[in-house]
């Protein structure tokens, strides 16, 4: 089955989250080191057929490049490198944090739950993955 990976790719941390077989929903996957988030995926592709990548891109709120976009552009070229038939969509992750925290928040996940390394990351991933479905199935 084809799936679409979404990725909020980060200097410590990557969020990863997957839609279902049919291209509607998204879900949180996992919460990946970034120095082994190829190997992760490379993993995840002998199990799964994957369709596309959607990744945040960090951009300013004058749609300029954010600072950290520069980490996300290496980390392309090594995803490009070791997945070169696999289509890589770009997706704007501007608000994608404040989104996961208040989505947290309002799904009653507890003070505690929240500070837990990875959770925000991964509904980040969700995110973003969510955001290009939807604007894909318009």
């Amino acid at each position: 089955m084809e799936r679409i990976i979404g990725i909020d790719y980060g200097r410590k941390r990557v969020g990863v989250a997957v839609s279902d077989p049919l291209g509607i929903f998204a879900s949180a996957l996992d919460c990946v080191h970034s120095a082994k988030i190829i190997e992760y995926l490379k993993n995840y592709a002998q199990i799964n057929t994957i369709k596309s990548f959607v990744v945040g891109y960090p951009k300013n709120l004058n749609n300029s490049k954010a600072e950290c976009a520069n980490d996300v552009d290496i980390f392309l070229k090594h995803l490009k490198k070791e997945f070169p038939d696999v289509p890589v969509i770009l997706e704007d992750e501007r608000f994608t944090t404040v989104l996961a925290q208040r989505a947290m928040i309002e799904g009653g996940m507890k003070k505690s739950d929240r500070r837990e390394k990875g959770v925000a990351d991964k509904i980040s991933a969700v995110i973003i993955l969510q955001g290009y479905l939807d604007r894909v199935k318009r």
